[in-house]
């Protein structure tokens, strides 16, 4: 069964479940589709390596109360196969709704607690959550 195919425009919602607070994801991030001969509604596709957005691939600040000075981390996504088509554009498939799908919070810096012996670094350092698409589209489908 098809879904709903992303586009320029749409959102990357990512949820990094409490007690870690990453601001740059509080709000869902527009998509940049690279699929220029492919459109929706004269807007391009996009397609696999399009779901991540470029301001999010850099180094992220976060917290984690108790460890309030802020830390930094890197997100991956990991599609899954009702994200994308079958069918590929030049050897990379089309995005499409589909469901949830896996998203990963890595620290780089950790986030650390001051305390009078000195700061204490937030010990967690994969921070599991999810991810989905959100769309505008409700026309164009694909499989």
């Amino acid at each position: 069964m098809g879904d709903f195919i992303i586009k320029t425009g749409d959102l990357l919602k990512v949820t990094i479940p409490p007690p870690a607070i990453v601001p740059m994801l509080e709000a869902p991030v527009p998509l940049e589709g690279s699929g220029e001969t492919v459109t929706v509604n004269d807007t391009p596709v996009c397609l696999r390596g399009d779901e991540l957005p470029d301001i999010l691939m850099e180094p992220l600040p976060y917290t984690a109360p108790p460890f309030i000075v802020p830390g930094t981390g890197k997100l991956t996504l990991t599609l899954l196969p009702d994200n994308m088509t079958l069918q590929t554009l030049n050897g990379r498939p089309i995005l499409i709704k589909g469901g949830q799908f896996p998203a990963l919070f890595t620290v780089e810096t950790p986030a650390s607690q001051p305390t009078p012996a000195g700061p204490v670094p937030d010990p967690v350092i994969a921070k599991p959550g999810t991810a989905e698409f959100i769309t505008t589209n409700e026309t164009v489908t694909a499989s």
